[in-house]
């Protein structure tokens, strides 16, 4: 498992590096992975989050921005890289969701994920991701840890998973997480597509019913940095994005449990993912969330 520095991270993105002819001269030989990236107003980081998937070098991508109307310089930045696109719009949308499932809509690959217009990928995520599919023909999804960075790339912490565990994403909220996420076509189909009557919580509810048809496997590898800015949707969520969680939760909870069944569902599913913490090598990490939730340092 390779460990990223800031340093790194902000050079992968910081420009070209993909060889063009990988990227226009198609190789069969390789599985079409997918990526939609739902973009409105975010200049500011669109770049970055295009060349983290260019620069994979990927030998079988196809890559499609849908921008929902952008006035802030995004669709200069989108026809500066268009020559690489498969297919990209910009016009007004129904928001976040509308605008995933019309990229998924013309997505033709094997393999796919969507990329918010403010994240980006680490380097080689796309080959460690096609390994690991092959390995594990089984596996519906991949997912891997992620990092938290800043709105200067810098690194400000991390997530990092262990073997998903169903009552887990239900009873604690969470096991994995969508910036490092892969699955396959067939499988969305199979789930039909994301839910686009959520605005904050679309993904929560696209692994939770992925996970009741599906098999969900992890790799403890990187595969992804997740931005926190300001401006950032996840950091204006409102009582509408807690309402959805919610809603999406009481759907899989037996309905006969008190409050006091689900504290102790919830406690077995914390003291389990210790356990497995543990066991994976990931004392450190342990150590790290102690300090920092109950020493509050």
């Amino acid at each position: 498992m390779k460990k990223y520095i800031s340093k790194e991270l902000k050079e992968f993105i910081s420009k070209p590096l993909f060889d063009e002819r990988v990227i226009l001269n198609k190789d069969p030989n390789f599985p079409k992975i997918s990526i939609v990236t739902p973009s409105y107003n975010q200049a500011q980081f669109l770049e970055r989050t295009i060349l983290s998937v260019l620069n994979q070098n990927y030998p079988n991508l196809e890559y499609i921005i849908i921008d929902g109307g952008s006035m802030d310089g995004s669709v200069e930045i989108i026809k500066k890289y268009e020559k690489y696109l498969t297919y990209w719009i910009s016009g007004k949308d129904k928001g976040q969701s509308h605008a995933i499932n019309k990229g998924f809509q013309k997505s033709t690959g094997e393999i796919l994920a969507w990329l918010n217009s403010d994240d980006t990928y680490l380097p080689a995520t796309f080959f460690t991701v096609n390994r690991n599919f092959n390995q594990n023909p089984e596996a519906d999804l991949i997912f891997g840890n992620i990092y938290f960075i800043d709105k200067n790339d810098k690194k400000i912490g991390e997530l990092r998973f262990t073997k998903f565990d169903f009552d887990t994403l239900i009873y604690e909220g969470g096991n994995l997480h969508q910036t490092g996420t892969f699955w396959t076509k067939n499988i969305y189909k199979k789930v039909g597509g994301i839910n686009p009557n959520y605005k904050f919580c679309m993904d929560y509810d696209f692994f939770c019913r992925v996970a009741e048809k599906g098999r969900l496997c992890y790799l403890k590898d990187y595969f992804a940095n997740f931005r926190i800015h300001t401006n950032a949707k996840s950091s204006i969520i409102n009582h509408i994005g807690h309402k959805e969680h919610k809603e999406i939760m009481m759907r899989y909870i037996p309905k006969n449990l008190n409050k006091w069944d689900l504290k102790y569902k919830k406690f077995i599913c914390t003291t389990r993912r210790f356990y497995k913490y543990v066991i994976q090598g990931d004392i450190d990490y342990i150590l790290k969330g102690f300090k920092k939730r109950i020493l509050n340092i």
